[in-house]
């Protein structure tokens, strides 16, 4: 059997290609010589570690509040109801920005070695209860445990642990001119990286003296109570962290609230450009960080087996659904056949499924709307004439899974090629020159990430200079250190998060 199956997609089904026969020889050989060791016994992580609650409250002033209608969170792995929050209208909003101003005097007037005690000391418990916050992740996010216990939580507590050491360090990190905080920050996030990109907003704002009132994604609220516990538990004065539950009603109230200083927002284009508008004219900061259709090039001298992982990882980590996904693969032409004959034998060593086993490598796509926005694409790019290829296997009957896809003899002008799908779903072009793939990568509205794979450094960094992307990794993709700034270009917005830039959105120089 083949290790890929051609699925039809309405409304036409593919043909398959010598690549597939080539890969099940291959596979078949493999099962000759060593029969089913590659066979992996289910290892889930136990839930008993974290005790979900039937409703999760609004956290403002630091205690926790209802007030809206209940909305429902599911687990994507079964699309079944866990848990319910309230959907914050404009009272509880703008009760939640009125403790944040109440507190932004006496928390920015704080010693800054005070609050730096305070950042660390969250750090500190993220690393403690990182088990219990990995499988609640896990749960209402849908990624496979792996990814929560080994890249989120790491990285959640190392942002954390990072601004606590610019607390008291601003006159430093901007020599000459006098650092001082700009007041309450309106925080927007996303359901991809829940606990990450909350501590990718908070930690640098508490740092820096301001105080913040954070909506999470309706879809991933869980791990956000979680840490307005640890933030209470870690000495976080009332009013300087407040967490407001809902749908995009609740954050339009809030980036329109005439209270706030600072807005920063992770998420869709669309949506960041309404913020944008809404904003237009007033004095209020933004930042945005929005999508991407990320680049991943591949040259003739690259290590191929190195750069097939960097592949894999770049567009099928969390299931696609990363802003800075690798998403397009541009592959010299004079490799593109070995690049590719290697990518689909290691695309058939992927394990698709429960979440939380251990030895699951793609999990649950977020929500059912997110499933059909995936489908519909493969769909789109069929219809446009592109090869589908699609990973031979069972997904669990219940739950929101796809399949990981690659399409070839894709076009520059197909939809799949521009536009952002936020699926496992990869685009696969050839190259000739280098100029070539300069030109082909930033021909896109997006301009966030890119990955450049060749054994030679002056090659990289050439390259490096001439792509129009926030982040480049040189022979490695999605690697990610709170030292290092991270933001795009063009629609995939302005700003950057992380590092020393990463202060400079919740400070005025003087």
């Amino acid at each position: 059997m083949s290790d890929f199956e051609v699925k039809e997609i309405t409304p036409a089904a593919p043909t398959s290609v010598d690549g597939d026969a080539r890969a099940a020889r291959r596979r078949e050989a493999r099962t000759l010589l060593f029969g089913d060791l590659w066979e992996y016994a289910p290892a889930p992580e136990s839930t008993a570690v974290v005790k979900v609650r039937e409703r999760y409250e609004h956290f403002i002033g630091g205690r926790f509040v209802g007030g809206g209608e209940p909305m429902a969170v599911h687990n994507p792995a079964t699309a079944e109801q866990i848990s319910e929050i309230p959907a914050a209208g404009p009272d509880v909003v703008d009760r939640a920005v009125n403790a944040a101003r109440a507190a932004f005097g006496p928390w920015s007037a704080r010693p800054a070695s005070e609050r730096a005690k305070v950042l660390y000391h969250i750090g500190r418990m993220l690393q403690e209860r990182a088990r219990e916050l990995a499988v609640l992740e896990t749960l209402d996010n849908g990624k496979p445990i792996a990814e929560t216990r080994d890249v989120d939580l790491p990285l959640a507590a190392a942002h954390f642990l990072y601004y606590a050491g610019w607390a008291d360090k601003l006159d430093y990190a901007f020599p000459g001119v006098s650092p001082s905080p700009l007041g309450v920050a309106a925080q927007v996030i996303p359901w991809n990286f829940p606990l990450l990109m909350a501590a990718w907003k908070i930690a640098p704002a508490l740092a820096c003296g301001n105080t913040v009132v954070l909506k999470p994604a309706e879809t991933t609220p869980l791990s956000a109570s979680v840490l307005a516990e640890i933030c209470a538990e870690a000495g976080v004065p009332d009013g300087v962290v407040n967490i407001v539950h809902g749908d995009g009603d609740t954050g339009r109230a809030l980036v329109s609230h005439p209270g706030i200083d600072k807005v920063a927002f992770t998420g869709s284009t669309e949506v960041g450009r309404q913020i944008q508008r809404t904003l237009a004219g007033t004095d209020v900061r933004l930042t945005l960080e929005l999508g991407g259709k990320g680049a991943n090039i591949v040259f003739e001298d690259a290590a191929l087996d190195q750069a097939v992982e960097g592949i894999v990882n770049g567009i099928w980590f969390n299931q696609g659904q990363v802003c800075c996904a690798g998403s397009r693969l541009l592959v010299q032409e004079s490799v593109a056949e070995t690049v590719l004959d290697k990518l689909r034998d290691r695309l058939a060593t992927l394990r698709v499924g429960d979440p939380l086993d251990k030895n699951t490598d793609v999990g649950a796509i977020n929500s059912a709307a997110q499933l059909e926005r995936i489908a519909d694409y493969v769909r789109i790019g069929q219809a446009e004439g592109a090869q589908m290829h699609q990973l031979a296997c069972d997904l669990p009957d219940k739950g929101w899974f796809f399949a990981p896809t690659i399409f070839t003899h894709v076009a520059q002008s197909h939809r799949i090629a521009q536009e952002e799908i936020f699926g496992p779903v990869l685009a696969v072009q050839t190259f000739r020159t280098p100029d070539e793939a300069v030109e082909l990568a930033n021909n896109t509205p997006y301009g966030l990430s890119a990955g450049v794979w060749s054994d030679k450094g002056s090659k990289v960094f050439e390259m490096t200079r001439r792509l129009r992307a926030g982040i480049v990794w040189g022979n490695t993709f999605n690697q990610f250190d709170p030292a290092s700034p991270f933001g795009g270009y063009k629609e995939s917005g302005f700003g950057r998060e992380g590092g020393r830039h990463g202060l400079l959105p919740y400070l005025r120089l003087r």
